[in-house]
């Protein structure tokens, strides 16, 4: 199991029986005791009271009261926050605004110095706009749980992203571009990609986009897109 996994695991353990010992949960979560020694100490640094027995057994205990104070969210996990709540303000439909503005950037200054950099650079990829009321939107579906981790990747790296396409009329290619942006026109989401074969712009829906994967061994440059007047970076939609 991942680190973020198995230190889960310890709490559950820990809340469920008490008291327990190093070599216990050591087997318990199939690691070696100095990982769990070091999950231990990462978990004290999150907000979690855990009190040592220095004893014979190195008992730990789990201070039942105790709580997770530091936010363990992946960049792709608040990015998805983030862009939620932009999606909701420029559809106009977001009650209570200042406060979920608010919490966000809470859960922004607890993300490590590297992850905060990685959200930002992020979120300078996003863009949100006003959908036509000419739109058809019948076939609207849901989204593949996979593009965000994929997009992180990508976006971050610069790699192309090589995916799965559904056109409109229901026609299926395998398309591969150099992600250049994201696009929100509630209740619509596209990725707007530089197609090399074409020479040329192109919006892919997202809910028409399956298989996402980057590109290994591959890079891109960033690139002007000429969005409509109407359509604004995400940075500057509180404003």
């Amino acid at each position: 199991m991942n680190i973020r996994t198995r230190q889960d695991a310890i709490v559950r353990s820990l809340r469920r029986s008490g008291t327990s010992t190093i070599d216990a949960l050591s087997q318990e979560v199939g690691a070696s005791r100095r990982t769990v020694l070091r999950d231990i100490g990462a978990l004290r640094e999150e907000g979690y009271i855990i009190h040592s027995d220095v004893g014979r057994g190195g008992g730990v205990q789990l201070d039942p009261s105790s709580v997770q104070t530091t936010a363990r969210l992946t960049v792709p996990e608040v990015f998805a926050l983030l862009i939620s709540v932009a999606a909701m303000r420029a559809a106009g439909n977001l009650p209570f605004a200042e406060l979920a503005d608010a919490g966000l950037a809470k859960i922004e200054k607890a993300l490590p110095r590297d992850k905060l950099r990685d959200l930002r650079a992020f979120l300078d990829c996003l863009h949100v706009g006003q959908l036509s009321p000419h739109q058809d939107l019948g076939d609207v579906g849901r989204m593949d749980a996979a593009l965000l981790p994929a997009f992180e990747t990508a976006f971050l790296q610069r790699q192309l992203i090589r995916f799965d396409y559904r056109d409109a009329k229901g026609r299926a290619t395998r398309r591969e571009v150099e992600p250049q942006a994201m696009l929100i026109l509630p209740p619509l989401w596209y990725l707007v990609g530089w197609d090399p074969d074409r020479d040329d712009f192109r919006h892919f829906r997202m809910d028409r986009i399956s298989a996402p994967a980057p590109v290994e061994d591959s890079s891109f440059r960033r690139r002007h897109v000429p969005f409509e007047d109407d359509v604004c970076p995400f940075r500057d939609l509180g404003k």
